[in-house]
């Protein structure tokens, strides 16, 4: 009897311990998922604090506005009977003014999209925007799907090369019908990296819209892109809530996503930048693009920097050899969009965007 009643401890003793171990497993789990989730809070307020940057930053020159807008319905909806499941996508866009136009006449507009998987349209480029409000540029950037810093559930709307580029195009759309002094014949767009991937999209897919393009470092092929950045990065893209499928599973939804793979599409001049020693969109994807481009026919101009210092963000940063490139970069797109004031010289620029350089 004694050593039945051993026995029986013994096996409550074991089962009491599994149960106590697999509610401690499913307790970190928990944790884990809400540590994750606090994520998209801390990208909220740090969001929050550089809008205000934003507006300080740039309260000398320009009217800084932040507009709510639209764009086509989800990518990747679970029950498409569910009501308001064919809503379109609401999104931010920021809206950058010179003070020195004169509302009676027409200016022409720059689309700028952001870079990054998940990132945001940040103060990182206070510079650049100051340049382009010196030469009475109205530019819209817009928060497209998928941005940080607007929550869990809008991080996870992301369609990188897909239904983003609606969103870019949208916010194109949203300033010609609502600002009277933007001229719909002189749009541009300009971007970097993933900004770069969304221009080139947005002049295949709506070429009568543009007037020209820049595309700094862009991803241009996401076959090969994800082969070099490895395993955690095609997590980005195979998410349930994203595409889905790996590129193995499905080569030709990244091959659509893909500028290197839709080069025939381009009708619009554009300007692509790329810089051997770049340590996030390897030159060789950028050159798979150009050699794509050539093969097509296509007229487009590019340059090929050999390692300058800043790789992946050589002509963004704030050198004077960035800022020769970008007024180099410039000079281009006056060609297509004639904007009211014209930078003679590197200096010029310099003065205008950096108002503390001697």
């Amino acid at each position: 009897m004694k050593k039945f009643i051993v026995l029986i401890f013994v096996f409550w003793g074991c089962f009491v311990f599994a149960q106590s171990e697999d509610s401690t497993e499913e307790r970190l789990k928990n944790l884990e998922q809400q540590v994750a989730d606090y994520r998209h809070r801390f990208d909220v307020l740090e969001k929050m604090i550089d809008d205000v940057l934003w507006f300080k930053r740039l309260e000398d020159i320009a009217i800084v506005d932040k507009v709510f807008i639209y764009g086509p319905p989800s990518a990747n909806v679970k029950d498409p009977d569910a009501v308001g499941a064919e809503n379109p996508v609401r999104f931010w866009s920021y809206v950058f003014i010179p003070k020195s136009i004169d509302v009676s006449k027409k200016y022409p507009l720059i689309v700028f999209p952001h870079g990054g998987v998940h990132s945001n349209f940040n103060t990182y480029y206070t510079h650049i925007i100051r340049e382009l409000m010196a030469q009475e540029y109205i530019v819209v950037a817009p928060e497209f799907r998928g941005s940080t810093g607007y929550g869990k559930k809008f991080f996870e709307l992301i369609d990188y090369g897909g239904r983003e580029i609606g969103d870019t195009d949208a916010s194109r759309k949203y300033m010609i019908e609502n600002y009277s002094f933007v001229d719909d014949n002189r749009v541009g767009l300009f971007g970097w990296s993933h900004g770069g991937l969304i221009s080139l999209m947005c002049l295949y897919e709506y070429p009568k819209n543009y007037k020209v393009g820049f595309a700094g470092v862009p991803v241009s092929d996401l076959i090969m892109r994800i082969e070099y950045r490895g395993e955690e990065y095609q997590e980005y893209f195979s998410a349930d809530y994203h595409i889905g499928q790996t590129i193995q599973e499905n080569p030709e939804e990244y091959m659509r996503r893909s500028p290197a793979f839709n080069t025939g599409k381009l009708k619009t001049p554009v300007l692509i930048h790329t810089n051997t020693n770049d340590d996030d969109v390897y030159a060789i994807e950028v050159i798979r693009l150009i050699d794509a481009l050539k093969t097509e026919g296509k007229d487009f101009e590019y340059d090929i920097y050999e390692n300058l210092p800043g790789g992946h963000g050589f002509d963004r940063i704030d050198t004077k050899l960035a800022r020769e490139i970008r007024f180099k970069t410039y000079k281009f797109i006056e060609e297509y969009l004639n904007p009211p004031v014209k930078f003679r010289n590197v200096g010029e620029l310099e003065k205008a965007a950096y108002p503390g350089l001697k």
